[in-house]
């Protein structure tokens, strides 16, 4: 048994980025099959209680105060220690260490001792504290809400997106996204998360061609990429921090509504303007028109609303670029297959595979030129689409 764990831990270590979910998946299906129908009660019925045990960790800094005693002569920090540090009593934070011990979060090393481990390092990155809050705070009410909003609406599939478990959830009549405008905390959650959780070095720009894409003659005054919906502009900063202005001329211009463009960022050769981009796009013949996981928020018929009003400021040069989670149709793993549901909670749109896609493209007069896939384990993928 031994030798066996030893030889997993070493191709765990050796696997790729892209090789990490398959191994999980196997190890994951492994744990699952030895389970009794209490075990999957209790890890299933349980979830939400991980996510409170943990933001209450991260709330007391018992994370980071732990990796940094790795360093130490004991490597561990003892409950007296941890509730001088943090004001917490020493009796509660053994409840809530050896509960994060059980879940594999911290290692207990004595009766009154924990130390780090790689799930406490995890929890010190930053997109673990914004991630936690935003599931917390925002996402989780909807999911409490989800099954009683399916039995009232007779286990249809959503196509109303002013009347979702969200709705339901937060008692308001508002959008997820016009509701963040009046609470800034749930908005940076999202904000810091969305920013956190992929680098620059795992995005569009690694795999799409942009200057093979872009005339040499392209006038510096002429719009060259629009990111419509683009919150508060990180997609706008990593373009023009990749393509400065000399390298690329043209204008890059933000679009989003006022409460993300009053907090968007200060990027030179970046134009923050307000858009409602259900209206008719203003910004006319521009090369790239980019939107980032724009359309998941969305239903069918909102989803070609949108096309429509994008592509009637294109022209025959411009291409619409769509960067979204594109499942395959069988085998979706959970990161994209949680991202669904969510979407569906949230605002009754979906994660939609290629053929889904094809379908609406067509049906509005575009089509859809190339994928280009830079996220494989996650699916997270950029279409050229174009006027037919």
């Amino acid at each position: 048994m031994d030798a066996a764990i030893e030889n997993i831990k070493q191709l765990a270590s050796e696997a790729g980025h892209s090789a990490r979910q398959p191994i999980i998946l196997a190890l994951t299906k492994l744990i699952y099959s030895l389970e009794t129908p209490d075990d999957t009660v209790q890890r299933i019925g349980g979830l939400p209680l991980q996510t409170s045990v943990a933001l209450t960790a991260v709330d007391l800094g018992l994370f980071r105060l732990l990796v940094e005693a790795e360093a130490g002569s004991t490597g561990s920090l003892t409950l007296a220690e941890l509730a001088a540090k943090t004001g917490a009593e020493a009796a509660l934070l053994l409840r809530l260490l050896r509960y994060l011990a059980s879940i594999g979060l911290v290692d207990q090393v004595s009766k009154d001792a924990f130390k780090a481990n790689h799930g406490s390092r995890n929890m010190t990155a930053k997109v673990a504290e914004s991630g936690l809050r935003h599931y917390f705070y925002t996402c989780c009410p909807e999911y409490f809400a989800l099954p009683d909003h399916l039995k009232r609406t007779g286990y249809k599939n959503a196509n109303d997106e002013t009347q979702t478990a969200w709705h339901d959830a937060f008692k308001t009549d508002k959008g997820p996204f016009t509701w963040f405008a009046d609470k800034p905390d749930n908005m940076s959650y999202f904000n810091d998360y969305m920013a956190f959780r992929r680098g620059p070095e795992l995005g569009w720009l690694s795999v799409y061609p942009v200057r093979e894409q872009v005339p040499e003659s392209w006038p510096a005054d002429r719009p060259l990429y629009v990111n419509i919906g683009g919150n508060i502009g990180h997609q706008c900063a990593e373009f023009r921090d990749k393509f400065p202005a000399d390298v690329l001329p043209g204008r890059v211009i933000l679009q989003d509504l006022p409460h993300s463009i009053a907090a968007a960022l200060a990027t030179p050769g970046v134009e923050n303007t307000v858009h409602d981009f259900f209206k008719p796009q203003p910004v006319r013949g521009a090369k790239f028109y980019f939107l980032r996981g724009v359309f998941h928020n969305h239903p069918d018929h909102k989803v070609k609303l949108l096309l429509k009003q994008t592509m009637d400021a294109m022209t025959e040069e411009s291409i619409m670029l769509i960067d979204e989670i594109i499942p395959p149709a069988i085998g979706t793993g959970l990161d994209a297959a949680a991202h669904d549901i969510t979407m569906l909670a949230a605002f009754a749109g979906a994660e939609r595979s290629e053929e889904q896609w094809k379908g609406l493209f067509g049906e509005v007069g575009l089509r859809l030129v190339r994928t280009y896939v830079y996220n494989e384990a996650s699916y997270e993928s950029v279409m050229d689409v174009r006027l037919l």
